[in-house]
């Protein structure tokens, strides 16, 4: 099982938790069991087969899009870190 990383934006929807065990061969499969698994926190950041728009996938420190999208290789030793884009602004 890989580690999945949870940042504080997306921890209620994984119960608290600062981080998640996930299993899978591929990234798609491990969002697949995470979706399973932890529902909330699945549809947060995969939705219809796809990585949600503005959420980034890290696999041990390299992003996703870069070493082949969904399909990118993932082993039981990896960390996976879900990282959302976060916007703001002062509001002007």
């Amino acid at each position: 099982m890989s580690t999945v990383r949870v940042p504080p934006v997306l921890r209620q929807e994984a119960g608290g938790a600062r981080e998640v065990a996930a299993d899978g061969a591929t990234v798609r499969e491990l969002l697949e069991d995470l979706t399973l698994k932890l529902p909330a926190l699945g549809n947060k950041v995969y939705e219809a087969g796809e990585i949600r728009p503005y959420v980034n996938i890290y696999v041990d420190g390299e992003d996703v899009r870069m070493r082949g999208g969904l399909d990118a290789p993932v082993t039981d030793a990896s960390t996976v870190v879900l990282l959302p884009a976060m916007a703001g602004g002062d509001g002007r």
